[in-house]
This record gives structure tokens, sequence and C-alpha cells, in this order.
């Protein structure tokens, strides 16, 4: 690491995760920080995700910074544009804008033992050079399509809804909708209402209960800005209940039954044929897959426009979909346009990028049975690097943006180390700290709803990498306070080699 006051920190990705981090890490002048972003514009999700009613599913009130609280959502559940904007906002606001460099992707990043800094490189043939690295690249960025044979024979347009063609007209159009995940429950009501017929092609039903959206009016703006309290009192009472609802599918059964019971009664009341009730009723635990939240899903799925379809699809045709039934009977959908709502590569943490750590470690290789790092954010072998929404940080409820706050303060508390020590080295965090949180962190999951079947959550060995098995309260509990006890110094190779000589 270069002898400066100022690191030099390159975080990798502008969304909510990595304007975190830019502002914690340029506060007060703590370091010199670069975000490279590989998109046009900052957003991350919400500037990629913007198919007909995306929308967020944590209350708006919780679904932002604690730094920069709105006041002015347009309603309870922000709506993509909505929140988009907020994110522009705030990093005018705070001129995390003049931080970015957009269009730049990243295709690697070496540590240099010699040095003890990070040198990262890009599509474009730039190298920058860091004393920090802060990917910040999230679980829910790339695509994934599904393992179908013929996906590139359809002779119509067909796509994904995180890559939404909004130059295909869908109105009079029969379209094939694969999946029935967080995005197809947003969009399919939307486009049946223009679309001549949908079929909705599902593998297995999610639990769904309802959505209780409303659009604010002008007493809940004057409201928020003028009663003392309010605001904040809003706020922690929807960040209490999002608490007790993660409280509910990961420890306490009898809540969760509860919310069994709302999730089946929201069913029963809007689909009245026994037959589609049954496809739509599911048979795993609640939670062990994502729990959804609409009040328009059940209701679309009614429509005799729409149909859902369970069979186990064999092919995609230039024509359309062909599926065969238990007894080998089968059929092909014709359809005019494929979406796929099929989710995001969740697991691949960090894929694409080549990541080499201390002495030629290689990330991938690392991660080949799973991706893990301590609290999420620090690997053994690479040395001051820290994820920002990393290995079992996501959450089966409440606001994410509360846990990349907290890992992005944290990562501040080691850039201040790295400051007060005035000499040149890196924090590379204890393997046997990370093995024993790891095993920890494992054997509660193992434990819980979220290894009872098969989802996003997991890898193809069964691993649970993505999720958080505690409350928001308890992971900002143990990363309040950054123990640099858990790291062990590492100094350049030129420095020891000196000090030898």
């Amino acid at each position: 690491m270069t002898a400066t006051l100022r690191p030099r920190v390159l975080v990798i990705g502008a969304g909510f995760g990595g304007l975190a981090a830019a502002y914690e890490l340029s506060r007060d002048g703590l370091a010199e920080v670069t975000v490279l972003e590989k998109a046009n514009d900052i957003g991350g999700v919400w500037r990629a995700n913007t198919y007909p009613g995306a929308a967020c599913d944590v209350p708006s009130n919780l679904y932002s910074y604690s730094f920069a609280r709105k006041t002015d959502w347009g309603r309870r559940y922000a709506e993509q544009p909505d929140i988009l904007g907020y994110i522009h906002d705030t990093a005018d606001r705070f001129g995390l804008r003049d931080l970015v460099r957009t269009g730049v992707e990243v295709t690697s990043a070496e540590y240099d033992d010699a040095t003890a800094t990070w040198r990262v490189a890009t599509s474009g043939g730039e190298v920058y050079e860091a004393d920090v690295l802060v990917p910040a690249v999230g679980q829910l960025s790339r695509p994934a399509l599904p393992n179908i044979p013929g996906l590139d024979t359809f002779a119509g347009p067909s796509f994904h809804s995180a890559e939404w063609r909004h130059d295909v007209d869908l109105a009079g159009k029969r379209v094939a909708v694969l999946g029935t995940g967080a995005s197809a429950i947003q969009f399919v009501p939307r486009i049946r209402q223009t679309a001549q017929h949908v079929t909705v092609f599902q593998r297995s039903a999610p639990y769904v209960v309802p959505k209780l959206d409303r659009a604010y009016t002008e007493k809940h703006h004057v409201a928020f800005q003028k009663v003392p309290g309010f605001a904040a009192a809003m706020r922690g009472a929807i960040w209490e209940t999002t608490e007790l609802l993660g409280f509910a599918l990961t420890r306490a059964k009898p809540l969760a039954r509860v919310l069994h019971g709302l999730a089946l009664r929201n069913l029963k009341r809007h689909i009245k044929d026994p037959v589609l009730r049954a496809k739509l009723t599911p048979d795993y635990p609640i939670g062990c897959k994502r729990v959804l939240f609409s009040s328009e899903w059940y209701p679309a799925l009614a429509q005799d426009n729409v149909a859902v379809e369970t069979d186990a699809i064999t092919e995609v045709t230039p024509r359309g979909v062909r599926t065969v039934d238990g007894q080998g009977h089968e059929v092909l959908h014709e359809v005019d346009v494929i979406i796929y709502g099929t989710g995001f590569k969740a697991t691949e943490f960090l894929a694409p990028i080549t990541i080499t750590g201390r002495e030629g470690r290689n990330m991938h290789t690392e991660w080949a049975g799973g991706a893990r790092a301590h609290l999420g954010m620090a690997v053994p072998g690479f040395p001051n690097m820290f994820l920002i929404y990393g290995p079992n940080t996501n959450l089966g409820s409440s606001s994410i943006i509360l846990m990349m706050e907290q890992q992005a303060r944290y990562i501040r508390q080691i850039t201040e180390a790295l400051v007060r020590g005035g000499v040149t080295r890196a924090f590379e965090v204890r393997r046997d700290v990370e093995e024993a949180y790891d095993a920890a962190v494992q054997s509660r999951l193992d434990s819980g709803v979220w290894t009872t079947c098969e989802s996003w959550y997991r890898t193809a060995s069964g691993r649970v990498t993505t999720n958080w098995p505690g409350l928001v309260h308890e992971y900002q509990h143990r990363t309040r306070t950054a123990a640099l006890d858990d790291f062990h110094e590492v100094r350049p190779a030129k420095e020891a080699q000196e000090v030898g000589a």
C-alpha cells in the first residue's frame, strides 16, 4: 500500500451498495474514492429493471439511506422510476456522482504482493491502482436464463425481464412468461391488460401475501415533513414489522403458520377455480423460497386471457414452447413473444470478474464449494478487499439497504485504521476467524427453512450462500465495531525484503 494519508479506494458498482460505500469512505475526506460502473448510469438494479410494474416490496419509508431519508415518496411501495430518481437525487446531493466513472467494465483485479495494492483492469484496457478494493456488484445483477433446449431458435422477440425490450409492442400478442418469481408477479398483471393472451409457465408455485399498497396523499407528505418524529417513527415501525417477518421465517414456527394461513387465504379469496387453485398451491414450507407480495397476481391469473401451465418444458421451438405432461403427451404452445422471468445468478458472486489475491490465489477457486466471507465482507488471502452485499448477507425480509449501509460503516472503520497506522500495510481476515464464522452461519442455516427446498438461495450442492440467518439488528450489532484482532497485517513484499536485509 502506498504511504499516503488518503488511501485510494476503488469501488466496483454504482448501485445502492456501491454508493453507500462511496459516501462513507469519502465522507470527511477519509479516502480518495473512485467508483467504476459498467453501465452508462448509476442505479444498479433500479437502473436495469424497467419492466412494467417494477416496484419495491419493502415499504418506501425504509427503502432509503439513513443519511438521506426521503419524505415525499409517491406510494407506500415505491415504483422503479421513483426509486431511481431517489438514487440520482442522493448521488447529486452528496457529490457521489462526481466519484463515478460510467461505461467502465471491470474484467479483473489482482493483488500486488510487492506493493500491497490492487491493480484493476477494465474491458477498455485501462488499469487502476487502489489500496482498498470494494466490490459492490450485488447478488441480483446478472440475469439467468433457463437451461432449455432451443432458446435461440425462437422466431419472435424474446428477452429477460431485467433487459426489457420496450420496442416490442405486446398489444394483441400471444405472450409466454417463463417463471413466477418476484418480477413476474409484477409485470404479468400489467402486460395481460393489452396482450391477447398470456401463458405463464410455472415450475413451482410461490407463496403470495397481499401487498397493502396505496398512493401517499398531500396529508401524508405534510405529516412526514412537518410533524416532529413522525417519519422516523414510521420508519422504525416498518423496520420492526419486517424484523418480525424475518423472525417468523427463520425461527418462529407459530408465526410462520400465521403467515402460511394468510397466503393461502389470499389464494382462496381470488382463485375460485379448484383446478387453478391446486396449481397455485405451494408444496413446500413457507419461507423456503422468497415470499412474494402482491394484490394483483391472483386476480390477473383468474382472467380469461391468462393461463397457468405447470407441465414440464422440453424445448423452445421457432413457434413457441413445448411441454410434456406426466403421461408423455406433448403440447406446443404457439406464442409471439417469450419473456423470461427466471431470476438471477445470485450464487455466482463476483462473476465474471477474475479476482486474484495474495500469492496468486484465485477467488473462484477458493469459492469452488460456494462463496463465503467473514461477516459477508472479508475473505482470507485477499487483503484490503471488502465486499458489499457479499455472501450470506441477503435478507428474507426487511430492507437490504440497512445491511449495505452497515457494511459501508464497517469498511470505513478498517480504512480509518489504515490511515491511523501511517505505514504501508493491508488488513487480511484471519482464516481461523472466517472458518469459525462460516461454520456458525452454516449451522444456523442448516437447521432453517432455506434448506428444505431448491431455490436461488442455494448452490447446486445445496449450500446456502446468499442469506443471512438472523435479523438485521443482530447483523448491525455484530458489525458495529470492526474488531482488528480478527485481521492480521500484510506488509508489502518489498518492505519485508528490505527489513530482512
